[in-house]
């Protein structure tokens, strides 16, 4: 009986473990949800840093070469919705006087102007996501900048969108250690598990 018990278990115990070593199911769309998952953790520090920014502030820049926290607040807005409105059939609503008004003179608009506006239109960014799927990625699409159109990849659109904000964060997180304010990325995280954060 002992022989037949650990024969069975020399057996079995390398099948369990081999099940359990197996890696799980591929994610559907791997590549879109790699993005997305970048992406809005990009979208939420951005948001976060402008939210913390005080209003005072907003005039800032290093140099005089270089561009004030309200003017990137406002760029960024225009940014988003132009990656964005290649993502899918989902294009953006918004107000006339935001596309009639020069970026120099929206840069000024007050703190609470600018912020509702480029959270709408990372919501908007966000709503748009949800329209892809891998399938997608290699689609062509019209992008229309600077008088010119051009046919690029909606992929291409994707990466833009993520890196310019990857790059204006970069930005922004610079101004705001220039000033003794720590960016969201150099927070202390949140503690997993109840134990003590890292």
């Amino acid at each position: 009986m002992r022989r037949s018990l650990a024969l069975m278990l020399s057996l079995a115990l390398p099948a369990a473990l081999a099940a359990q070593a197996a890696p799980a199911a591929p994610a559907a769309n791997p590549i879109t949800t790699a993005f997305r998952g970048r992406t809005m953790g990009l979208q939420r520090n951005v948001a976060i840093a402008f939210d913390s920014i005080p209003e005072s502030k907003y005039g800032y820049k290093p140099t005089p070469a270089q561009l004030s926290i309200g003017y990137i607040a406002q760029h960024l807005a225009s940014d988003n919705y132009l990656f964005c409105d290649q993502f899918g059939a989902m294009k953006a609503t918004v107000p006339a006087k935001d596309g009639t008004t020069p970026d120099s003179v929206k840069a000024k608009w007050p703190k609470d102007t600018l912020v509702a506006k480029l959270k709408a239109s990372l919501a908007f960014c966000e709503s748009a996501f949800a329209q892809l799927d891998d399938a997608k990625l290699a689609d062509e699409v019209s992008l229309t900048f600077g008088g010119n159109t051009r046919k690029v990849t909606r992929a291409a659109m994707v990466l833009g969108h993520a890196l310019d904000l990857a790059d204006h964060y970069s930005q922004i997180a610079n101004y705001m250690r220039l000033n003794n304010i720590l960016p969201p990325s150099a927070l202390p995280r949140p503690a997993r598990g109840g134990g003590a954060g890292k």
